[in-house]
């Protein structure tokens, strides 16, 4: 992963870390003047506030989400019975949820967006609310391989599975929370493909081998989901890049020879570079899938930008601490060790989230997926350039 990888999109250059500096710092910028159109809650978090300009959907919103622990709102801990008591959750519900953050991810904030519940996880028996959709997420998931729970694929079996029974229950006289127009005008999202690439770099491959053979494998994995969905009647897709995997704790903490492999901001350009080819092919497959499916909306929206400019311009966002974990051990400078994860015995969590990018060391806090969040639904960072409430205006 010597090079930084690049390639045209949609009119758009998608570079390495020099562009990504650049682009970077104009970003920051532009959030200073959104930002003075939030709120913040007591706990010091960033609110996502509805343009007032901006007209209501013209029918409820429904979302079906696929993904990661980036998306899982309680997916694995209803799946396989995990237990994820405070601190995870405590900034915003108050108690454990399920998720992998103090607060809300990124999906949350979407929906608070869209004036609807947060989604529920599919695999939640109790308490579950499917009228605005559902969330088939798992932590931990991957597209590879594709027959393993929770992979991709899987995940798509099981919405598939769901609109079967949903459609069943109305044949034999009874109600769904989702009806046949809620499932064709739906906005179908998918984030998937960190723990893939995570996972490719760990194996010690070659980075030739991992651009060319291991991620066109797990983009054609997320092609086959989308074509799967479309042609079982989805019409509207929101796909999510992969963020700066370098940026992470969890891959900084690791023990290195020198720092020759460190950018400007403290990140590891070889694992950045992977991830903005990986970004650059899945973007490619987007531009590829907008002209082959008739009647489709298929949107690609460049995470791994709005990510690292939030590391690399921290202080311009009000956090301290962008490359150190909010819970974890080891303390500075990254706060993370493998044995001892947040939760584990004698781990530590800082006073104030809010001023860490990184909860955990893998996932985001909610002060920073908020500002993720802002930056999703700008539209700036998105191909084509569309308000991700579109699926429910037209």
């Amino acid at each position: 992963m010597a090079a930084a990888a690049g390639g045209t999109r949609s009119g758009r250059r998608r570079s390495g870390a020099g562009g990504m500096a650049a682009a970077a710092a104009a970003a920051a910028a532009v959030f200073v003047a959104a930002a003075l159109a939030a709120t913040t809650a007591p706990a010091g978090q960033v609110v996502v506030q509805d343009d007032p300009g901006e007209a209501a959907c013209a029918r409820p919103p429904v979302v079906f989400a696929f993904g990661d622990s980036n998306t899982d709102t309680g997916g694995v801990a209803a799946g396989l019975g995990y237990y994820y008591p405070l601190p995870e959750g405590r900034t915003f519900f108050r108690r454990a949820t399920g998720r992998l953050c103090d607060g809300r991810l990124v999906i949350d904030y979407l929906c608070e967006s869209l004036n609807m519940s947060y989604l529920s996880p599919y695999l939640e028996s109790l308490g579950s609310d499917f009228t605005g959709g559902a969330n088939f997420a798992i932590s931990g998931s991957t597209t590879l391989p594709r027959n393993v729970p929770f992979s991709l694929h899987v995940q798509v079996q099981q919405f598939l599975h769901f609109k079967q029974r949903s459609f069943e229950l109305v044949a034999h006289g009874g109600s769904a929370p989702v009806d046949a127009d809620g499932f064709r005008n739906a906005l179908y999202l998918i984030d998937i493909g960190q723990n893939d690439l995570s996972g490719a770099f760990g194996s010690g491959a070659p980075y030739d081998d991992i651009v060319n053979q291991k991620i066109p494998a797990i983009i054609s994995e997320i092609n086959d989901a989308i074509m799967t969905l479309y042609y079982n009647g989805a019409k509207n897709f929101w796909v999510h890049g992969t963020g700066p995997l370098g940026c992470l704790p969890q891959k900084l903490a690791k023990p290195r020879a020198d720092d020759s492999d460190l950018d400007y901001s403290g990140c590891l350009k070889t694992l950045n570079n992977g991830a903005y080819e990986f970004n650059n092919q899945l973007c490619a497959a987007c531009d590829e899938l907008r002209q082959q499916l008739r009647g489709a909306t298929v949107v690609y929206t460049d995470v791994l930008l709005i990510k690292y400019d939030l590391v690399a311009n921290h202080s311009a966002y009000g956090f301290e601490e962008p490359l150190m974990a909010c819970c974890g051990y080891g303390g500075p400078p990254y706060n993370y060790n493998a044995n001892v994860s947040c939760l584990g015995p004698g781990f530590r969590v800082c006073e104030d989230g809010a001023k860490f990018v990184s909860w955990d060391g893998v996932h985001y806090t909610d002060a920073a997926n908020a500002v993720v969040a802002e930056k999703i639904l700008s539209g700036e960072y998105s191909t084509p350039k569309l308000p991700f409430d579109y699926f429910c205006k037209a």
